[in-house]
């Protein structure tokens, strides 16, 4: 299908997923598609690659296969593509046979526009022949390929699995390929290139910034716990609830800190890869649904993760590399709002990564790993823009001097002339012959009697021993700078992952005393960077309302057995809150809603607004923009009020029950959904209040939901809803579960 037969792409992208305009890149990439041309996509977390792909399913004839390389990640897709109105499945290792075979059946009789595989399931013989059947029937007409970075061996996260798929490909050749990634460098794409058999591919590169995100480093010490106990009470501060990844290198890392947590009142979950399978997916599941707000974890845990409205990413270790930072700290802020990345440094981090470097038997793997975290290392020992030395790793150059919101561009430190400093270093280096890394130049520098120094005869040199006057930690910030510098290169000469220092001509310069170096102060001040709304900003009555939506969104959500996010994300909740509409058409309005949501949301949070709006009569819309059937003079009284003090909405509903009446009673004299009323009692049993809940649920019905929640766990309730059957309600379940919650 050509785009002149197509739908129109920015009707289709209102009318399916509610937003008014396209990110940068996402048109043309949509247009490849569309056109049957291959593209490469490199777009950051949070870029809007998953939509290049989605909204061409929606317009073309036949299935759009992509291919994830985790369950979790392909779950998430499917929720939202349904959410959407979008017909997806997956076929997943997951599934029993029965599901399978039933999602098969569907596929071959065009039920879908989306289907997720892994790239293992791709090449078996079973699922290639269920693609020929399809090509038969309605035609494959894209390929899509999640996290296309895994199919390099140069990457961070290489699967080799991945490698398969472009044989795959030439079974239809007609079919256009789309690989997207968040994170390549110049080799790894090319890579991409030729191991997925892209032909005259359109390569779209974006911008690898993320100006959301604030980048700090901090010297890790004793103190630094209650530096973070700030940083997350800072985040909650500006948003209760706002949830937080906390990276920590060990397993016993992460019990200690999590268990020291929750010590202190802060809510948090661990994840690691020793825990239980079904720990692990208990915890995860209960952060991704706002069950928790603090999850305290591996690197195990991320990859597969769209939890877009992360306002927090903290390391507690230096990662072994750029890339895996990148992605990781980039788990913050995917829905475009302001969000803080926090990375706490220590000296001690290279010996930790030297362990697991060591471990490598490749001898060129150990040298590209010690390269990677060298300039992992050197990235956070710099007192340069934090921004701007990312951003050049993956070869972009940011424009200006200070972005802004990073630590040393927040908060610059004084530059010290480091010239003569550096004149040594450099000196001991060209002495040395060439032939050392850094740490054995500075134990020359620094006057060593170690053995290999004596058989070497350095300790004859002329540098031996002048730089007594520095620790070796200091003199390895000077090497850092001198590498950042361009001064000092690391190569592996002799193929066995051994990083030998080499001088360049701009070090000739600064030993002839031709360039200067400076550097800052070695302790950076501890920076409070201030939030800004990126999106919709909310005076404190907004951000009431704001909280509330969460809530509503909360239960519709676990009603759904979704994550909240998927219902509608946190910046269509912000708008929502600013706006108030109050009609299905200002509804429809908001950033993302489409059609499907418009029709299946609409109703419970129109209600929801209303009934706060009346509670403090107030108008829908701001006054400068009050519509005219609702103008400010002709605001009522906030009707729920005792001796001037406004009573929380589910106080008035249990107050309303106490006096005899029933759920639906209540929902009509309010205004309110019978499921919103349901919620308010249930809010009320958790809270300790006198509720006599066996006028909510026959005591039959009690014990049944009890031992449903006994054998599944405290989960969404769309399981315990289905297991239970059509006799019960959800609003029995909830109340059951208040029940058992509150009494522990």
């Amino acid at each position: 299908m050509t785009l002149a037969e197509a739908e129109d792409l920015h009707a289709a992208l209102r009318r399916r997923f509610g937003y008014d305009g396209f990110r940068p890149g996402q048109r043309e990439i949509m247009e490849a598609a569309l056109a049957g041309r291959d593209a490469l996509a490199l777009m950051p977390t949070g870029g809007g690659k998953s939509l290049t792909y989605q909204l061409p399913a929606t317009l073309l004839p036949g299935l759009t296969v992509v291919i994830s390389p985790l369950i979790a990640l392909m779950k998430d897709q499917v929720d939202r593509m349904a959410a959407s109105g979008v017909p997806a499945a997956a076929l997943t290792s997951a599934h029993e046979a029965d599901e399978r075979a039933r999602v098969e059946r569907e596929v071959v009789a065009g039920k879908y526009h989306l289907l997720y595989v892994a790239p293992e399931r791709l090449v078996s013989p079973d699922f290639l022949a269920l693609l020929d059947e399809v090509g038969r029937r309605q035609g494959v007409s894209l390929l899509a390929v999640d996290e296309a970075h895994c199919v390099s061996e140069w990457g961070h996260d290489f699967r080799p699995e991945y490698r398969q798929i472009g044989a795959t490909r030439a079974r239809f050749p007609q079919t256009p390929l789309l690989a997207l990634t968040a994170t390549a460098t110049e080799r790894v794409r090319d890579d991409i290139i030729e191991q997925l058999r892209l032909r005259d591919p359109l390569v779209h590169i974006a911008s690898f910034n993320r100006p959301n995100l604030v980048y700090e480093v901090r010297q890790r010490d004793k103190g630094s716990y209650h530096e973070l106990l700030d940083a997350l009470r800072e985040v909650r501060r500006e948003e209760s609830g706002a949830p937080a990844i906390i990276y920590c290198q060990a397993r016993k890392t992460v019990e200690d800190l999590c268990e020291r947590l929750n010590g202190d009142g802060v809510r948090a979950l661990a994840y690691h890869a020793g825990l239980p399978a079904e720990e692990r997916a208990r915890n995860q599941d209960a952060f991704i649904r706002d069950r928790v707000t603090t999850l305290v974890a591996t690197i195990a845990f991320g990859m597969g993760i769209a939890k877009p409205d992360v306002r927090l990413v903290v390391h507690m270790n230096t990662p072994r590399n750029l890339e895996s930072y990148y992605q990781e700290s980039g788990r913050a802020g995917r829905d475009g709002d302001p969000a803080r990345c926090v990375l706490f440094y220590s000296p001690g981090d290279r010996m930790k990564a030297m362990f697991f470097i060591d471990q490598m038997e490749d001898p060129s793997q150990r040298g590209v790993a010690l390269q990677q975290l060298n300039v992992a290392l050197a990235w956070a020992q710099s007192d340069g823009c934090r921004r701007r030395g990312l951003l050049a790793y993956f070869g972009e150059t940011l424009p200006g001097e200070n972005c802004g919101a990073c630590d040393n561009c927040l908060r610059p430190r004084e530059r010290l002339d480091r010239t003569v400093d550096a004149q040594k270093l450099l000196s001991a280096v060209a002495r040395t012959g060439e032939r050392f890394g850094l740490t054995y130049v500075i134990s020359v520098l620094r006057g060593s009697k170690a053995a290999n120094v004596i058989e070497r005869g350095h300790d004859q040199l002329s540098v031996y021993g002048i730089g007594r006057d520095l620790d070796a930690e200091e003199w390895r910030r000077v090497g850092r700078a001198l590498l950042a510098l361009g001064a000092l290169t690391e190569v592996d000469a002799s193929g066995q992952g051994y990083l030998t220092l080499r001088l360049t001509p701009v070090a000739w310069e600064v030993i002839r005393g031709r360039r200067r170096v400076e550097m800052a102060a070695p302790v950076a001040p501890v920076v409070r960077a201030g939030r800004d709304s990126a999106g919709e900003t909310l005076d404190a009555e907004a951000r009431e309302l704001f909280e509330r939506l969460r809530r509503a969104r909360r239960e519709l959500a676990e009603e759904m057995g979704v994550p909240p996010y998927v219902v509608l994300p946190d910046s269509t909740l912000r708008a929502m809150a600013v706006r108030r509409p109050d009609t299905r058409e200002r509804f429809g309005a908001l950033p993302g809603v489409g059609a499907a949501k418009l029709e299946r949301f609409s109703g419970p949070f129109l209600r929801e607004i209303a009934a706060w709006l009346d509670e403090r009569g107030l108008p829908a819309w701001p006054e400068g923009d009050a519509p005219a059937l609702w103008r400010p003079e002709e605001r009522r009284a906030p009707r729920e009020r005792r001796g001037g003090d406004r009573v929380p909405t589910w106080r008035v509903t249990l107050d309303l029950f106490r006096s005899g009446l029933g759920v639906e009673e209540i929902a009509a004299r309010r205004g309110l959904a019978p499921s919103t009323i349901a919620s308010h009692l249930a809010d009320a049993i958790e809270r300790g209040e006198d509720v006599d809940t066996s006028v909510l649920v026959p005591a039959a019905h009690a014990r049944r939901i009890a031992e449903a929640l006994a054998r599944l766990g405290d989960t969404p309730l769309a399981p315990i809803k289905e297991e239970l059957g059509e006799e019960i309600s959800y609003a029995e379940i909830r109340f059951v579960r208040a029940d058992l919650r509150r009494r522990g």
